[in-house]
């Protein structure tokens, strides 16, 4: 379903403190979720949309801002 979501309107975040994304190595110890791992969250959407993480990264940023009201 996230390859549907048009480009405007992602937003990526870290919302479910204990489903630490599965890509992140070595798993700590605390399987903790935090904002830290937003970068890790961000490749598997992009893997999923087929595009760049960097892409994914810009688009979901520009989206917060529009979203938040926050300045380019």
């Amino acid at each position: 379903m996230v390859k549907n979501i048009p480009a405007e309107r992602l937003l990526l975040e870290t919302d479910a403190p204990y489903l630490l994304p599965r890509n992140v190595k070595p798993m700590p110890s605390h399987r903790r979720n935090e904002p830290m791992y937003l970068a890790h969250i961000c490749a598997e959407v992009a893997r999923d949309r087929g595009e760049d993480p960097s892409l994914t990264a810009a688009n979901a940023t520009a989206a917060a801002r529009t979203f938040f009201g926050l300045p380019a």
